[in-house]
């Protein structure tokens, strides 16, 4: 997973955007050298609690939090590939730095921090492939930019302004599209 830094923000904004889940894209831990593999459901995240998440850098509570869910300067979307996280980073020192690091491309993976509900079937372990599947997630506590991550293929990164409105207008274009081929279909 990547996070990337999105420049030329309105009054200077440091936006960050990234996957800090990726569903179905396993996790490889080596445990006294064997392997084993951690998967993220793609319902996973339908009944988790995602009301009050920061965005930190390596989930330490040591370092200032640099955007956060409560406030609305972090926001997490849920789509098909995983947890998607679009964040304006606090003016702060630690903030100007975590962007400056994840724009040069030294910062440009994520992780997230969570509780697995057990109550609700939240988990099954294939031994034959020594698969843990995680099915259902109570709550994320954070997601964090990190150095090194548990799951390789999440990821964090800046991105310009333009891009940013040249996407929104892509999109669009494509609803209205698929919106009058729609309309045809209907009539013909």
């Amino acid at each position: 997973m990547e996070i990337r830094a999105v420049e030329n923000q309105p009054n200077d904004e440091m936006v960050v955007e990234g996957y800090a889940i990726r569903f179905n894209e396993p996790a490889v831990f080596d445990i006294g050298g064997t392997e084993y593999r951690e998967i993220i459901a793609p319902g996973a995240l339908d009944y988790a609690d995602m009301r009050d998440v920061p965005l930190k850098y390596n989930h330490s509570d040591h370092v200032m939090v640099m955007a956060r869910t409560r406030n609305k300067t972090l926001e997490l979307i849920k789509d098909e590939k995983g947890l998607f996280i679009r964040a304006k980073l606090a003016d702060t020192t630690a903030g100007r730095d975590l962007y400056t690091l994840i724009k040069r491309g030294d910062v440009d993976k994520m992780s997230f921090a969570f509780t697995v509900d057990y109550d609700n079937g939240g988990d099954e372990y294939d031994r034959k492939t020594r698969t843990r599947t995680i099915k259902r997630i109570k709550k994320i506590w954070d997601v964090a930019a990190v150095d090194t991550p548990a799951y390789d293929t999440t990821s964090i990164s800046a991105r310009s302004f333009f891009e940013l409105e040249r996407e929104k207008e892509r999109k669009a274009l494509e609803r209205e599209a698929r919106r009058k081929k729609l309309l045809i279909m209907t009539y013909l």
